[in-house]
C-alpha cells in the first residue's frame, strides 16, 4: 500500500496504520520462530518478537516509495534486522558457556595442530573430559554464533542497497570483519554445501523444500548442512580463533 500511494505512514489514518501493523504480526512472529529454531533454548521467542516489531515501526518511518522495491520486502528486512541487532545487544550466551566455548576452540586447535585432522565427537569427550550432554550443549552454542552470522551475511548483502546509514549498528567495522572472514570462508566449501546453505539462510526453504529442489534425500540435507556448519566452524577457528 505505501509503494503505490507514495505516502508515508505518519500520514495514514489510525485504521490504516492498524490495518498494515496487524497484517504483519504473524510475519514477525514467523521469522522470530525461523530464527530461534537456530538458537539456544534460553533465548525468548517474545523477546525476538518484540525487537521485530521495532523493527516493523523504523520500517514504517524510514520507508521511501522511490527505492523501487516492496513495502513488505523491506519491512520483512528490518524485521530481522532487528532481531539480529538485539541478539548482539544481549549476553546472550551465559559467562560459564562462553568460558566452555573459548577452552573447547583451544582444545579443537591444539588437536588439529597435532594430529592433522579436526577431532571427532568421541575423541573431544576424551580430551576434554565432558560428559556428552555437555560437550553437545557447548557445541551447539558456537554453531549458534556461526549460523547467526551467516543469517547476518544474508541480511546485511538484502540491506546494502537500502541506503542504510553506515554508522548502524549492523554495519560496524567489527562486526563486517566477521561477515567478510565468513564470506570468504563459504567459498571454500564444496558446491553442494554452498547451495545448501544459500537455498536454507538466503532463499529460507526448509529442509523438506531443499531435498526437493536438490532432487536428494532430506537425510543428506541435514547431513550436508550440518557438515558444512562443521566444515566453517573448523575453518574459522583455525584461522581466525574465537568468533566473538
Amino acid at each position: 500500500m505505501l509503494e503505490q500511494t507514495g505516502t508515508s505512514f505518519s500520514s495514514l489514518s489510525p485504521a490504516d496504520k492498524d490495518r498494515i501493523a496487524r497484517a504483519f504480526a504473524p510475519r514477525i512472529k514467523a521469522s522470530a520462530l525461523h530464527l530461534k529454531a537456530k538458537l539456544p533454548a534460553h533465548i525468548e521467542l517474545s523477546d525476538l518478537i518484540s525487537a521485530g516489531t521495532l523493527g516493523l515501526m523504523e520500517a514504517f518511518g524510514k520507508f521511501r516509495p522511490d527505492l523501487g522495491i516492496r513495502f513488505d520486502t523491506f519491512a520483512d528486512n528490518r524485521i530481522r534486522g532487528a532481531m539480529l541487532d538485539e541478539l548482539r545487544r544481549m549476553d546472550w550466551l551465559s559467562r560459564g558457556l562462553r568460558q566452555k566455548i573459548k577452552k573447547l576452540e583451544q582444545v579443537i586447535r591444539e588437536f588439529e595442530q597435532e594430529n592433522g585432522h579436526a577431532p571427532s565427537r568421541n575423541e573431544l569427550l576424551e580430551v576434554t573430559g565432558q560428559d556428552r550432554l555437555e560437550l553437545e550443549t557447548t557445541l551447539e552454542a558456537l554453531n549458534s554464533q556461526i549460523i547467526l552470522s551467516l543469517e547476518a551475511i544474508q541480511d546485511h548483502g538484502e540491506q546494502a542497497g537500502e541506503g542504510r546509514n553506515h554508522q548502524e549498528p549492523f554495519a560496524s567495522a567489527a562486526f563486517q570483519d566477521i561477515i567478510d572472514k565468513l564470506g570468504h570462508l563459504i567459498d571454500r566449501l564444496g558446491e553442494r554445501e554452498k547451495l545448501v546453505l544459500s537455498l536454507y539462510y538466503t532463499e529460507e526453504l526448509n529442509m523438506k523444500e531443499v531435498a526437493s529442489a536438490l532432487d536428494i534425500t532430506e537425510g543428506r540435507v541435514s547431513q550436508l548442512h550440518s557438515q558444512a556448519l562443521g566444515k566453517l566452524k573448523h575453518m574459522f577457528m583455525r584461522e581466525y580463533g574465537d568468533i566473538n
